[in-house]
């Protein structure tokens, strides 16, 4: 029957669907769906999914390519033994587009190996090694070069040196992201070789290649560059001053390096140099082998396939850290695995077993000198050289571990200075207010200046007689004046909040602040033990800046792009523990402060009736 509708019913009314026509929809068959399916590059899937690695968005991208690149060019000269002169220069070649050039003064790259470093997503000489560095991946540099590729068609520009005496390389490269493989574009496919001396001097000057051959050295005019890279890349950006920009990371790179001097041309031509504090190189890490606590039932069956040990006693001390041969019988032993058993023999019931005996018998930690920490005494020459502040103090705490990774944790703090409101020049918040996207002034100084602060902002926009939603970039010139004067004059001391400063294996974290494991355990932290002003879940109120460094051989990132750390338990706790051991040293400082000031306003009172009394007696 029908029910107004073209749905037929059953006796008991319940509607009855007609089926669809299966017989007009054409079958596909296993074979016809087998044949479109191949293989993905990494540089393919990274191209069509760029935001994982930190390009989402231009200012982000534009960051992001200096960042990688000047990560490479410290890794490079530390290892290299050679105390770090990096050269940043951006320069703006059309609208939204930026060309980016970084050069260092480190050991150069061999001819060969120049191609796929800058043109192969996932190469590189760090992943498979556990030591401390700033890169892990392979894929920085190189997907820098491919999003430049990607936004202006143009190639990535390398030109490497590797001793005065021999030539130097040049190549235009591009990467085929179907293949994941390096294009050559210059030099019929070979690349080009640059004389040295004299000749090589003109060749480059000729070509328009760029280069910087002469640095300025204490205690002489000038210093010839010996060795060296440096990376050129073209590409869509934004420029912005501010929190999250070129300028914010060089600055915060330079406080956590006290060792590197770092001379920064921007888009607008202002050209200003980072100096080096001290010419100490930090240690140099050794090379560790995984810790048995570290590893999982796969990669364990995995290795055993692949060992070149004849028997489980040799192929557990030779493969692990921390094994001896005593502790490599105890775990054959409670696995009821023989000592001379060969690897390669090993099913999988007894790799269960023995990997459930390795994550029960007591092993040693792993070795610390893995890692190379910045240590108190640099940060504070850091914390001094770079900020404002009349008490400074530190904390390094002792090695760690977590998954069988050792790291260590150590925190600065630089307490009173200047607010970042008072530091700014009257043209350059002009510039920045029309640079700016926010939407009202609020967000604007919010979002732009770290630490000021919801009341901060109040106060600054009370003093310059000017509303909390109005549009940055409209304000006009006497609007700009006044705000300018009222950041100058309003004392921000009281709305001031705390500005964290995130690092990781000496880099800084610039963006996700919430989902770092850092900004969890600062803002988890009692600090009104300390003596500090501080709500519930939020960052305390103070002129204070903190540095917190994580280094690792493996630091937990919770994405590719690496802007948080993943929030271990054993991380959480040492990052608490150093915390506290730096809100203890300032609690002191503070009281101290208090004594003394309670002491002068009783001397005062004292003195102001002193002639009274003297009558009065």
């Amino acid at each position: 029957m029908r029910n107004g509708s073209d749905i037929d019913s059953s006796p008991d009314n319940t509607p009855v669907i007609p089926q669809a026509d299966v017989e007009s929809r054409p079958r596909v068959t296993a074979e016809t769906m087998a044949a479109k399916q191949r293989d993905i590059s990494v540089s393919e899937f990274f191209a069509k999914n760029r935001h994982l690695l930190g390009f989402d968005n231009p200012r982000k991208a534009l960051l992001t390519a200096v960042k990688e690149a000047v990560d490479n060019s410290l890794d490079a000269c530390e290892e290299a033994s050679i105390v770090p002169e990096v050269w940043v220069h951006i320069e703006a070649t059309g609208p939204n587009r930026f060309k980016v050039g970084v050069q260092d003064n480190g050991p150069g790259i061999v001819k060969k190996q120049i191609p796929l470093i800058f043109g192969k997503l996932l190469y590189g000489s760090k992943f498979h090694r556990l030591r401390m560095s700033r890169g892990q991946q392979g894929i920085g540099i190189s997907a820098a070069g491919m999003y430049g590729m990607l936004t202006t068609g143009k190639p990535v520009k390398i030109i490497s040196m590797t001793s005065e005496k021999k030539p130097a390389h040049y190549f235009e490269i591009q990467i085929d992201t179907r293949r994941n493989q390096p294009e050559i574009i210059n030099g019929k496919g070979d690349g080009e070789d640059i004389p040295a001396g004299e000749k090589g001097h003109r060749y480059i000057a000729d070509h328009g290649i760029e280069w910087v051959s002469h640095y300025p050295s204490p205690g002489e005019q000038s210093q010839h560059l010996r060795s060296g890279t440096r990376v050129t890349i073209e590409l869509e950006g934004r420029y912005v001053r501010g929190r999250g920009s070129v300028d914010e990371y060089l600055e915060q790179t330079a406080i956590a390096n006290p060792h590197v001097t770092i001379h920064y041309v921007d888009p607008d031509g202002g050209e200003t140099t980072y100096s080096r504090s001290t010419t100490e190189l930090p240690p140099e890490p050794v090379e560790i082998k995984p810790h048995p606590y570290g590893i999982e039932l796969g990669q364990l069956v995995t290795m055993l396939k692949g060992s070149h040990a004849g028997t489980m006693s040799q192929f557990l001390t030779t493969s692990f850290s921390r094994i001896s041969p005593g502790v490599a019988q105890r775990i054959c032993e409670a696995a009821k695995v023989r000592t001379r058993a060969n690897p390669h023999r090993i099913g999988r019931q007894e790799a269960d077993a023995l990997y459930a005996a390795i994550q029960n018998t007591k092993i040693p930690a792993p070795a610390s000198n893995c890692i190379s920490p910045i240590g108190e005494g640099l940060i504070l020459r850091g914390l001094h050289h770079q900020l404002p502040g009349e008490f400074f103090c530190a904390a390094t705490r002792p090695p760690a571990v977590y998954r069988g990774n050792p790291f260590v944790i150590e925190v600065g703090l630089a307490y009173g200075g200047a607010s970042p409101t008072q530091k700014v020049t009257l043209e350059a918040l002009a510039e920045l207010l029309q640079e700016s996207d926010a939407r009202s002034l609020k967000q604007f100084l919010l979002t732009t200046f770290d630490g000021i602060g919801a009341a901060g902002v109040e106060k600054i926009l009370t003093q310059a007689k000017l509303g909390t939603r109005q549009t940055p970039a409209k304000l006009k010139e006497e609007d700009i004046a006044q705000l300018h004067a009222a950041m100058k004059n309003v004392n921000l001391t009281e709305g001031q909040t705390m500005q964290v400063l995130r690092y990781a294996n000496r880099v800084p974290l610039q963006f996700q602040p919430a989902a770092c494991a850092i900004t969890q355990a600062v803002t988890a932290t009692n600090w009104r033990a300390y003596g500090l002003a501080q709500s519930r879940g939020q960052l305390p109120v103070g002129p204070i800046r903190l540095m917190v460094h994580m280094a690792s051989v493996w630091v937990p990132f919770t994405s590719e792009s690496k802007e948080a750390v993943a929030a271990y338990p054993e991380i959480m706790k040492d990052l608490r523990l150093g915390l506290q051991a730096v809100g203890r040293k300032l609690a002191i400082y503070l009281n101290r402060r208090k004594r003394v000031r309670q002491e002068g306003e009783r001397r005062e009172v004292f003195l102001r009736y002193l002639g009274e009394v003297a009558t009065a007696v």
